[in-house]
């Protein structure tokens, strides 16, 4: 067979994600903390984009409602908006020149006042750390230059969780000093503030804070020093007949174990707190309930007036300058305009969350009804990656407190009855047959399983197994209380 060359028409549809689509795409799956960061960052780079006075709000909501009177066809309602498409045309020239026609650029003094200075209370200082604690200590310590030296690397090489984590060989080695000075050096660094830090493993650790209570040579010694693996795995009674003492002197010195930290670093660690904040409220006002969306930390954005001006001014300032106005220009319009279709359609999706989870609304967590994405972007006309990215690192307070949107969604099980319950509601059952239970004679899972089906909830007792796992609720015998 000849190879040759040949040229050949063909017409085919391809999907083209310019980078003004996928700005919109990525805005749907930031939460509203991520997107205050990128609107900050976008106000940075483009001088274009400001933020809204709050004197001048009235006129941007009178701007946007007559932007959206411009898109929205004849005859439709004005609430409604279409779903972003590929291939769809991107801002043309005549759109930020519309847009500008409404900006008054007379521009006005602004005065502030003490009022808008921080308060005294976000003014925080740098949060102490375990090394800067222990740093203290050593300060305050009768220890030679060489010994600070020492213990100044030993606290380097203890970790958060207050453990040291080198080797004795290995600072003598990086000091050039012996091993029996460091050893001496460790020994009083560990009798610092927490108890236990400086051990090099848990055994270690727990021992200390037996040493530092005053209760050398008891049974809590011995457990540890000797049984520490039979604690582990509840062997009381043989623990007992090795130490040679009765089985409720080790189940009490088991108890005495359990109050000790196993890492005494927790209580300096850096580790911040992360908050949630909601994106969505819903209220229940009347017999209806209202969804009102989280706009606080959003600036309000807009055109500025001056760069408005001179990309009006065409003609009258240089012809690189003059493209660069307008490509900014139509960025942060994109922007804009991206913006306000994502408040939109979480308002939507968070609407149609709120009319198919009415019963867990009102009664709460065992009335969730099993829902899929499909159901929602049936009801509203969008597509499921559409929901999808939405609902990602969203959350909505509710009169039943605070949610993921995500949480919404899950698969269904049968009832005895014929009809459905959502997978959650069922692990919130199994969490309160093992709250209400005995501790000293745990439900095994097919007690579980049973206990369910009396309440017309069929499942397996392995899908008990997987449910309770993924509550991180532990078997039977993890559960068992001797004492």
């Amino acid at each position: 067979m000849a190879i040759e060359m040949r040229q050949q028409m063909k017409l085919t549809q391809q999907l083209v994600m310019t980078p003004q689509l996928q700005q919109a795409i990525k805005l749907l799956q930031l939460s509203r903390l991520e997107l205050q960061d990128l609107v900050r960052q976008e106000m940075e780079e483009n001088p274009v984009l400001e933020e809204t006075l709050e004197l001048e709000e009235p006129k941007e909501q009178d701007q946007l409602e007559q932007s959206e009177k411009e898109e929205t066809p004849s005859g439709e309602d004005n609430k409604e908006f279409q779903e972003v498409k590929a291939g769809e045309e991107t801002l043309r020239e005549t759109d930020w020149d519309s847009y500008l026609e409404g900006y008054n650029f007379s521009a006005g003094e602004q005065y502030y006042d003490d009022e808008d200075r921080p308060s005294y209370e976000n003014v925080l200082t740098r949060k102490g750390t375990l090394g800067d604690h222990l740093m203290w200590q050593l300060s305050l310590t009768r220890f030679s230059d060489v010994e600070t030296a020492v213990g100044a690397e030993i606290i380097g090489n203890i970790d958060e969780d207050g453990y040291f984590r080198a080797t004795v060989e290995e600072i003598a080695r990086s000091q050039g000093v012996d091993e029996a000075l460091v050893e001496t050096c460790l020994k009083k660094v560990q009798e610092f503030d927490p108890m236990g830090v400086g051990a090099r493993d848990l055994r270690e650790c727990l021992l200390i804070q037996v040493e530092q209570l005053g209760m050398g040579g008891s049974v809590v010694e011995g457990i540890l020093r000797h049984h520490l693996h039979d604690l582990e795995a509840r062997k009381y009674k043989q623990i007992a007949k090795a130490l040679g003492v009765d089985i409720n002197d080790v189940l009490m010195g088991a108890r005495i174990i359990a109050g000790f930290d196993p890492k005494p670093g927790r209580v300096y660690g850096s580790e911040d707190v992360h908050y949630i904040s909601a994106d969505i409220f819903v209220y229940k006002i009347g017999e209806d309930y209202v969804v009102v969306l989280n706009d606080e930390g959003l600036p309000n954005l807009r055109i500025s007036p001056y760069y408005a001006g001179e990309a009006k001014a065409s003609g009258q300032v240089d012809a690189k300058a003059e493209e660069y106005i307008n490509d900014k220009v139509r960025s942060a319009m994109w922007l804009i305009k991206s913006i306000h279709q994502r408040q939109r359609t979480i308002y939507k999706v968070a609407k149609s969350i709120s009319k198919f989870q009415r019963d867990f609304l009102d009664k709460g967590i065992e009335y969730l009804r099993p829902l899929v994405l499909r159901d929602v972007a049936e009801d509203i006309g969008m597509h499921e990656s559409t929901i999808s990215r939405v609902t990602t690192n969203k959350y909505m307070q509710t009169p039943q407190g605070l949610f993921e949107m995500k949480y919404f969604f899950n698969s269904g099980i049968s009832t005895g009855e014929g009809d459905f319950i959502a997978s959650e509601s069922v692990k919130n059952k199994i969490k309160e047959i093992v709250e209400a239970e005995d501790p000293r004679k745990p439900y095994s899972d097919q007690r579980i399983a049973d206990l369910l089906s009396a309440h017309s909830i069929n499942i397996a007792r392995r899908t008990v197994t997987k449910y309770r796992e993924m509550l991180r609720i532990g078997s039977s015998s993890e559960r068992k209380r001797h004492f």
